[in-house]
Parts: structure tokens; sequence; C-alpha cells
């Protein structure tokens, strides 16, 4: 697995581990695949892992912690706090108040079994509380040793900048995919010019864009793209669509489509790094052989064509979610 450079230096692998869907969300889970599944990626040199408080909510943080307790130091570790939780499931709001961020991060450390934290994301903008507050506390979380960089996602061009200027933003995470093309509305172009990397979550559209077809129309009561909108009714029909478009180029190019949907990502620039999320390690090699694919020209006018930027039908997320993002 070769590397890339996010900012201020931090160096990870070319593709992360999405670690959310082995704990909620895509259904339900398997602990012991999941602790395989992480073990294969660090053995393959995938060891830039992603999670949050929230997944679970809080036991994904433990699950990963499990997974790294020997290997610590092979680990760019990655967490997140903002989406605020109660250890019910329910959801409290995002949440950027300065002492809670100090009490989030230590109870992150807790739970994943570490002394500090490689990257620690602002999972979402709060509204209602200047970033410059936020970033504040999160600052002090460096200050003290906690944390080693810091990230933000789902922020605007401007908030960002704001951000940065209080502390320097090693990475913002947002999602991006061929489906998904937003932050190329002004947020890789920010990046950019402050050097800031870019990380690209769903960038198989949390398995819309693969060949497990099964994905499209979930059935588990656990899994939350049951009520997303790009895959339901008409929408779901239409983007179908659109991924049998794109299955012809890939197997124009002898790979799969998630292949071909992942080496697009990748090929957006050295400072984008993907976290395919997955449980199972039979997708997780699938994924890693994407970086083994190096697209043309004529490949990409291809991918380009099959799915259009224009092309892709509903939002993101249901409207409660959609409020939350390019804060």
């Amino acid at each position: 697995m070769k590397t890339r450079t996010l900012g201020q230096g931090l160096l990870v692998s070319e593709q992360g581990l999405g670690c959310m869907g082995m704990s909620e969300f895509y259904g339900t889970g398997d602990d012991a695949e999941s602790l395989a599944t992480i073990h294969a990626a660090l053995d393959a040199g995938v060891t830039f892992l992603d999670t949050a408080d929230m997944y679970g909510p809080f036991i994904n943080e433990q699950l990963v912690g499990r997974a790294i307790a020997a290997r610590r130091d092979e680990v760019v570790l990655a967490t997140k706090f903002g989406n605020e939780r109660t250890a019910d499931g329910g959801w409290v709001g995002v949440n950027g108040r300065p002492e809670y961020v100090v009490s989030s991060c230590d109870a992150s450390l807790q739970r994943l079994g570490v002394e500090v934290i490689d990257l620690y994301y602002q999972h979402r903008v709060d509204r209602n509380i200047p970033i410059e507050e936020t970033w504040g506390a999160m600052k002090s979380l460096v200050e003290s040793g906690k944390v080693r960089h810091l990230g933000i996602s789902e922020a605007s061009a401007t908030t960002l900048e704001r951000a940065h200027q209080v502390h320097p933003v090693t990475a913002i995470q947002s999602e991006y995919s061929l489906w998904t093309r937003d932050p190329e509305d002004g947020v890789l172009a920010t990046c950019r010019r402050l050097g800031i990397g870019f990380v690209a979550y769903s960038p198989l559209g949390r398995g819309f864009l693969t060949s497990n077809t099964a994905v499209r129309e979930p059935t588990d009561d656990k899994d939350f793209r049951r009520f997303q909108p790009r895959f339901a009714g008409e929408a779901g029909e239409h983007n179908a669509r659109l991924v049998d478009a794109l299955s012809d180029v890939a197997a124009t190019l002898a790979v799969s489509v998630a292949q071909v949907a992942l080496a697009w990502v990748l090929s957006r620039g050295d400072d984008v790094v993907p976290i395919p999320g997955t449980k199972r390690r039979t997708w997780l090699a699938e994924n890693i052989a994407a970086s083994d694919l190096l697209l043309t020209a004529d490949a990409l006018t291809k991918i380009e064509a099959a799915i259009p930027r224009a092309a892709v039908a509903g939002d993101r997320y249901y409207a409660a979610g959609m409020l939350t993002l390019n804060g």
C-alpha cells in the first residue's frame, strides 16, 4: 500500500478503512469478522483507521481499540466528536461547546485505550457556537498532548478557513465519490490553497457503487440506507441504471465496479485519501486492489459519461441530515 500526505505532514496509507459499519448503520455487525478485517487491513498496509464516538454509539471506538491494542504503533488513528448521542442510541444534536470538546476527547481516549489520538475531527459544525470557540478548545487538546492533528468534517470553505486561522487544519473529511461531487464547489480548492488534506468518506456511495446489488434495496431493519433518498423509489431505480453503466466500463477494464469507483477517487489528487468502509475481509481485499488500477484519460472520460455529476437523483441524507452539512 502506497502512502499519501495530508496537511501538516501527516503521512497515511493511500486508502484508509472506515470502521463505522462494523458497529451500526449498515445492518447487524459481527465483531469477530470486524476484528479480523481490521487486522487484515493492517497486514496489507492500510494503517489509517477511522471511527467516531457516535458510532454504536461508543462501541465502535471500543472495537477499534481492541483491534489495535497490540499494534498501536502501526496505526494512524482518527476519531471524531460533535454528534452527541446518549448511551441508549438517542440523538441529542450537534455540540461544539468547548467544554464538550474536552470531555469527548477524554472519553474517546479511554474507550480506544490509547494515550493520544492522531487525528481528531469535529464531526459536524455547531452553527450555534462560533467555530473559533470550538477550535480554541481543540487547539488546547494538541497543546496538552492528547491529540496530534486536528480535522473537521462537512464544513464549508469559509468555516474551513476560519478554523485554520485558529489552528492548522490537517484534513477535512467529507463525502466524495462519483455520485457526490460537492467538494469540487470550492472546498477542494480551499484545501489546496491552505495545504489541507482531503479525506473522502463513502467513496463507494455507501455500497451503492459496487457489484453488491443487494445493497441497493436494504432489508435489514438496522440498515439506515433503507431511509436514504438515493436508495429509495424512483431515485434508487434511476441511480441503479447509472451503476449498470459504470459496470459496463468496469467490464472493459476487467475489474469490479467498486474498483473503478474507488480508483476514480484516488485519481482526484495525491492529497485525496478515500476511506472505504467495510466489515468483511472479502470486500477489503477488493478495495485494496483498486490502488493498482491506474485510469487512463480515455477510461476517465468513459467513467464520467457513465455517471455524470448532474445525473444522480436524490439527496445524500434525509432532510434532518442535510441540515448538518456545509456548516
